[in-house]
């Protein structure tokens, strides 16, 4: 449980805990509901501790709930392209602390007047009230927008511009029910699936194709090795010819 994401609900905390001393005297029964609810933000501020995957082309969720959609749509405020879009609802019972999906620089942020739509209709993404952010590494730019619903009326954002974040590191979170959407470049390869419920700094999203065009090897590069070995053994056994110089063909 951290200070910082606790002192975002310092308002809430101060006015349950007055209600329930001042109903504790006529109404005790009611000051237990105004306890229980306090019990409850207590958990809806939970802010646990999260390890990141050390993969370097592994991009992690922004935020912790349930993948919604996953569809390639326009980027238009920041990337101007475009992309591959993962919107995560959060309901009222996941963490609400949004982290970097990279290791990266910010190098945008901008907060949009708007709506307070429920976070779980298509046109919440343009007409609500959100915070759009921007990370950049060498390997990619990956846009993350806040996006507020019915219940959430407040997006805070802890980051600014020029800071650089490692993968899973806090930036910001939104109170109450909303809406975190991802967009990812097109070249990357999406491991989620609408339905999935994810972990915000830890769940592996999407993964960039390797510098070196080879695929992606969760054995270990030895174990890639020994398969193009066998790949390429079998290839001398059905096609020698594949491996002939062109000199030698002439």
């Amino acid at each position: 449980m951290r200070f910082q994401t606790l002192f975002e609900g310092r308002w809430i905390f101060a006015v349950l805990a007055a209600a329930t001393a001042l109903t504790w005297f006529f109404a005790p029964w009611l000051s237990l509901i105004f306890l229980l609810l306090i019990f409850y933000t207590v958990a809806f501020f939970r802010d646990p501790n999260r390890i990141a995957p050390a993969d370097a082309n592994a991009i992690v969720a922004a935020a912790d709930g349930k993948v919604t959609d996953i569809i390639e749509v326009e980027e238009a405020e920041v990337l101007k392209t475009k992309t591959r879009r993962i919107g995560i609802f959060l309901s009222i019972f996941d963490v609400h602390t949004n982290r970097a999906p990279i290791d990266g620089r910010v190098i945008y942020r901008q907060h949009r007047v708007g709506l307070c739509l429920d976070a779980r209709r298509p046109e919440c993404s343009e007409k609500n009230e959100a915070m759009t952010w921007a990370f950049e590494n060498p390997r990619a730019t990956i846009v993350v927008r806040q996006i507020t619903g019915a219940i959430a009326r407040r997006i805070v954002g802890w980051a600014k511009v020029g800071d650089q974040l490692s993968k899973g590191e806090r930036f910001g979170m939104i109170r109450f029910g909303s809406r975190t959407e991802v967009y990812l470049p097109l070249t990357a390869s999406v491991l989620v699936q609408v339905g999935d419920h994810v972990a915000g700094g830890s769940t592996i999203i999407a993964r960039l194709p390797r510098l070196d065009g080879l695929p992606h090897c969760p054995a270990g590069i030895s174990a890639c090795l020994l398969d193009y070995r066998i790949d390429l053994s079998r290839l001398w056994r059905t096609s020698p010819r594949a491996f002939q110089l062109r000199g030698s063909e002439s």
